[in-house]
C-alpha cells in the first residue's frame, strides 16, 4: 500500500511529507524538481525496521512554493525544523542529487543530530554537472519549461525518450525519470521555485560550490556514497572524489544504473542501505573533536601556505 502524504505547517508554510515505521529514523531527501514520491519503491521495505521520513522540500511536490530562500542552508534549516515538529532528535540522512547536498549541509550545520550520511548521486562534491542543468539557469529557462508543458510537446518528448533508449545512452537510462520531474512542474509557482533552487546551486559554469573543503569533518561520521555507473547528470567520477575526501567512507556503484539507482534497482538499494545501517554505529558528536578537526585543518593550511 502507498504511504500516505501528510502535512504540517512550519513558519507559516505547509510542508508535505511521508512517514512510516518505527525505530531509528531515516530521513530521505529527494533531488531538485522531484518529491517524496520518488522513494515509493524503497520506503515500505525500510519501514519494517526503521522510522522512515520523506519530505517534499519547500517549493517541491505538495509543499508550498512561496517566494523564499531556496539555498542549501535554508533547506537544511527546514529539515531541522520539520524534524523538530515531528519530535525526531537524530536521523540517518539519505540524500539524492540536490538532496545529497542538503544532507551534507545538514550534517555540517547540525552534526549533533546526524547519525549517518548516505549520498546518492549527490550534488555538492565537484563543479561538473550536465549541460542540461547549466542551460536551465540561463535567462528564459522558465519559458522553455512552460513550453514543455504544451500538449503538442508530449509526443515529441516521448519520441526523444525512445531515441535515447534505442541509442543506449546514459541519459536514456534516466529519460523517464527526467521527464517525470519536468511533468511535476505544472504551474508558474512550481517552475519559479525550480529555477530559484537551481540557480542557488548551479550557474552556466557548473555547480556553484562544493563541500570538498569541509569533507574532513566527516571523520567519525559513518558515510556511504551510492552512485549509478552510467549517471550523466552528475558523473560517477564525483563518487571517487567524495570517497577519497571523506575518511572511512564506503562506496557502492550500481554499474548499469543512471542518476536514480534507488529506482533502477530498489531491492539492491534497500539491501545496501540495510547492511550499512546494521554494520555501523551512529556517530557520537563531540564538540571537542569538532574543534580539534577545525584547528588541525587550519594549522595544515597555514603550513602549506
Amino acid at each position: 500500500m502507498p504511504i500516505r502524504l501528510r502535512h504540517r505547517t512550519v513558519h507559516g508554510y505547509r510542508r508535505a511529507f511521508r512517514m512510516a515505521g518505527k525505530g531509528r529514523a531515516i530521513l530521505l531527501i529527494h533531488g531538485i524538481g522531484d518529491s517524496s514520491d520518488t522513494w515509493r519503491d524503497v520506503m515500505p521495505g525500510l519501514a519494517r525496521s526503521y522510522r522512515v521520513i520523506a519530505p517534499d522540500l519547500l517549493g517541491h511536490g505538495a509543499s508550498d512554493k512561496p517566494r523564499a530562500d531556496y539555498s542549501l542552508p535554508a533547506y537544511a534549516n527546514g529539515m531541522r525544523d520539520l524534524l523538530g515538529v515531528l519530535g525526531v532528535e537524530r536521523v540517518t540522512l539519505v540524500g539524492h542529487s540536490l538532496g545529497g547536498a542538503v544532507a551534507m549541509q545538514f550534517a555540517y550545520q547540525f552534526p549533533e543530530r546526524c547519525e549517518r550520511l548516505v549520498l546518492v548521486g549527490t550534488g555538492g562534491i565537484s563543479r561538473q554537472v550536465t549541460p542540461l542543468l547549466r542551460a536551465a539557469t540561463l535567462p528564459g529557462a522558465e519559458l522553455l519549461l512552460r513550453a514543455l508543458q504544451l500538449p503538442t510537446m508530449g509526443w515529441q518528448v516521448s519520441a526523444l525518450v525512445r531515441v535515447l533508449r534505442a541509442l543506449d545512452t546514459g541519459l536514456g537510462v534516466d529519460a523517464e525519470d527526467l521527464v517525470r520531474v519536468v511533468d511535476a512542474l505544472p504551474d508558474g509557482t512550481a517552475r519559479s521555485a525550480f529555477i530559484r533552487t537551481l540557480r542557488a546551486v548551479v550557474d552556466w559554469r557548473g555547480q556553484v560550490g562544493t563541500m570538498l573543503d569541509r569533507c574532513y569533518l566527516a571523520q567519525g561520521m559513518p558515510t556511504m556514497l551510492v552512485w549509478g555507473g552510467r549517471d550523466q547528470v552528475i558523473p560517477a567520477t564525483h563518487a571517487g572524489l567524495g570517497h577519497v575526501a571523506m575518511p572511512g567512507s564506503r562506496l557502492e556503484i550500481f554499474e548499469d544504473a543512471g542518476h536514480f539507482p534507488f529506482r533502477s534497482d530498489p531491492q539492491r538499494f534497500e539491501a545496501v542501505l540495510r547492511d550499512f545501517m546494521s554494520t555501523t554505529e551512529p556517530a557520537a558528536y563531540s564538540p571537542e573533536q569538532w574543534r580539534r578537526l577545525l584547528r588541525t585543518r587550519r594549522a595544515e593550511r597555514a603550513l602549506s601556505a
